[in-house]
């Protein structure tokens, strides 16, 4: 009981320091009234948009409200295990509830923090380039603080009121299907956006990023904060309440005589498991929480001169995180000593957080134009789109190698250490730092849309020059955090694939499901999982493709329709392009959305349980190395043209910028839309297996 107060001590700490960065934002300076302007319009897009994503979203919540209580707690086709509750309860329903709507909550704050953030970020770039950096990753640390102060609060309360991790299966079952939503939604209208005003304004009409007489540059701006802030938010909400779900479902339900085990079959001291407050149960919340102190304590590092380059903004993100990584492993190492646990487990927390640095390095390495691959493909570019296209697409296969290896011996040695839960702990461990790490991936939205207000009230270049700099930062960041979230992504649902196996065995009378190669279900399984992430991607590429073909052309009217834009005598209808990216996106997203809940669901009813694991085995392997695949790629080709444009091979306007912003469109849907969205599906096809899987016996 101890340990789990000290987590909800965390999580009201994490709210309280966020309501802290909260007021020092608001409390900066927010420029000029024509910046203030520019920052309301983004402001009320955003609003605008998140009312009508939400509206959507509320009656898919409803529906599967329902059916959960139906089939799930009501138990209507009577083949649910008993449990503590009444079955006139909807314990899994309301649960499914609350973690819809932290899901939720959590975009909602990041988002209305950062469309306030983005003007004072302009305003305090016109001063210094670390005030500038302050306030950006001020605004990002709420988002992240959020993201895990109500993550931990909500599963702790789940785990009070119910001691059933049946039940708090829902709960992420309900964060899991809002960020995929909030994922597609926000992807599709920021990448639309985004299209319709690069093709249209950049090469068409050869006027820059973000210039005012652009009908789709407001548009631009307010995706960025209702897809790389809301839908991110969301996003990794889900990523970090799984993990923890997914490590207690396995101290619930694995072990040998009461203890857990390691992988060589040796009980580990200290691990009762079973019981509500026993160790195995509350040590994911005690991780979890000294991650929230440490990365509280971490942001106070994060600085940076003026003179700053990519490569010392890059180590002024980093001294935070790897200081807070650190304070992580000393709390952690000290916790499980009181606790007189297996020190196995604290080597498998240390085993997650390197395993996510690797990926977090190895993202860098290969999105970065610090280094050689970005710069590499910056001079394909040279020869025409289509060596850019070419070049990109390799770079992202290739980024591959080391974040598959990196889980493929992080994987290896969790199990080694502590089983089948130790590989669950080693996602809450790569996940502890979360506060913080999301803080350096959504300042750089921030960062952008300060970009944008710089450029449409025609600041001083040096301005643009400093939100240049943050911005191409936060393209790097925001790839590290994807390879986070997609290496957590494995290590989670390999761990409610356990304990999906778990379930099945339970419900079948203590029948092992075996998934066994040589069985036609299982390879059937495997092939159907596979499919799922490209199956989904197609959709939700060519979902972008549709809306940015119709802004495509509504900019191209406005350009030829109204008189005076490119002399800036007149301003665009800018509410019509955000209201018709709006509407297309939501109605885009839906059918992608629906695949994911809908697919576990009829191959386990149709195929059997053995099946439904065979479709997440496929998943997982397909979905990790596409995910990685599409992020890189479209880091590198956003960096490659940002390269580009601070002066090489021919600076902006010139052929090879041209070919580099194509290569950037084409690489938008891959890095903010498909990419991000297919590791929330391996979790929420996980999930939504493990809540189902007694129906399926």
């Amino acid at each position: 009981m101890g340990s789990l107060t000290i987590a909800v001590i965390a999580g009201f700490t994490a709210l309280a320091f966020a309501v802290y960065l909260i007021r020092n934002v608001m409390r900066q300076d927010q420029g000029s009234e024509v910046m203030q302007e520019i920052a309301k319009a983004i402001q009320e897009g955003s609003s605008a948009f998140l009312r009508r994503e939400y509206l959507y979203i509320t009656a898919f919540v409803i529906v599967i409200f329902a059916i959960l209580w139906i089939f799930i707690d009501a138990d209507v086709l009577n083949k649910m295990p008993v449990r503590s509750t009444s079955r006139d309860m909807p314990a899994t329903a309301l649960a499914y509830l609350v973690g819809a709507f932290g899901s939720g909550l959590t975009g909602l704050i990041g988002m209305n923090v950062a469309v306030r953030a983005n003007v004072r970020t302009t305003a305090a770039a016109q001063s210094s380039l670390n005030a500038a950096l302050r306030v950006a990753f001020s605004s990002g640390g709420v988002m992240g603080l959020s993201v895990v102060g109500i993550g931990i609060l909500g599963i702790a309360l789940m785990w009070w009121v119910w001691q059933d991790p049946a039940i708090i299966a829902g709960f992420g079952m309900g964060a899991s299907s809002i960020a995929l939503f909030a994922r597609l939604g926000g992807g599709i209208f920021t990448k639309a956006a985004d299209v319709g005003a690069d093709l249209v304004g950049k090469i068409e009409q050869g006027i820059p990023e973000d210039d005012p007489r652009n009908p789709a540059t407001i548009a631009d701006n307010v995706g960025d904060n209702v897809g790389d802030v809301a839908g991110m938010g969301a996003d990794l909400f889900e990523s970090y309440v799984g993990s923890i779900i997914a490590t207690i479902a396995l101290a619930t339900t694995v072990g040998v005589g009461g203890f857990l085990i390691g992988g060589n079959g040796r009980e580990l001291s200290g691990t009762t498991i079973g019981g509500y407050d026993s160790n195995a149960v509350v040590l994911p919340f005690l991780i979890s929480g000294i991650g929230i102190f440490a990365s509280i304590l971490g942001t106070f590092l994060v600085r940076t001169g003026e003179q700053a380059n990519m490569s010392k903004l890059l180590w002024a993100l980093r001294s935070g995180i790897f200081g807070a990584g650190a304070l992580v492993l000393l709390g952690t190492g000290i916790a499980i000593a009181a606790l007189d646990m297996s020190f196995n487990l604290f080597w498998v927390v240390v085993v997650g957080l390197v395993v996510g640095q690797v990926i977090g390095t190895a993202t860098e390495w290969f999105t970065s134009y610090e280094y050689r691959w970005t710069r590499e493909l910056a001079e394909q570019t040279n020869t025409g789109p289509a060596t850019t296209i070419i070049g990109g697409m390799s770079l992202g296969m290739m980024s591959t190698l080391i974040p598959v290896v990196a889980i493929v011996v992080g994987i290896w040695m969790a199990f080694w250490l502590a089983d089948l839960y130790g590989v669950a702990l080693a996602a809450v461990g790569m996940l502890s730092t979360l506060g913080i790490t999301l803080a350096t991936d959504a300042y750089g939205p921030v960062a952008d849309n300060a970009g944008g207000i710089a450029e449409q009230a025609k600041l001083d270049p040096e301005v643009r020059e400093r939100t240049d700099a943050l911005d191409s930062l936060g393209n790097t960041t925001a790839a590290t955090g994807k390879g986070f979230a997609i290496g957590s992504a494995v290590l989670t649902s390999l761990a409610l694939l356990a304990a999906y196996a778990a379930v099945v065995e339970s419900a079948s009378g203590g029948v092992a499901v075996v998934f066994d190669l040589r069985e036609a279900p299982v390879l059937m399984g495997i092939l159907i999982g596979s499919l799922m992430p490209f199956l989904f991607s197609a959709m939700s590429m060519g979902a972008v493709g549709r809306a940015a073909y119709s802004l495509v052309n509504e900019v191209r009217r406005q350009f030829r329709e109204i008189p005076g834009i490119m002399e800036g005598t007149t301003k665009p209808d800018y509410a019509r392009v955000v209201d018709m990216s709006t509407r297309g996106s939501l109605r885009e997203m839906v059918l992608p959305g629906l695949l994911a809940m809908v697919a576990p669901i009829a191959v386990g009813a149709i195929l059997g349980p053995a099946a439904l694991g065979g479709l997440l085995v496929g998943s997982i392997g397909a979905g990790a190395l596409l995910a990685i695949t599409m992020a890189n790629s479209g880091g590198a080709w956003d960096n490659a043209k940002k390269y580009i444009e601070a002066g090489h091979h021919g600076g902006k306007g010139s052929d090879a910028h041209k070919a580099a912003v194509v290569g950037d469109t084409v690489g938008d849907p891959f890095k903010d839309t498909s990419g991000p969205s297919l590791n929330i599906l391996l979790k929420l096809m996980a999930i939504v297996s493990l809540v189902f899987a007694p129906l399926f016996i």
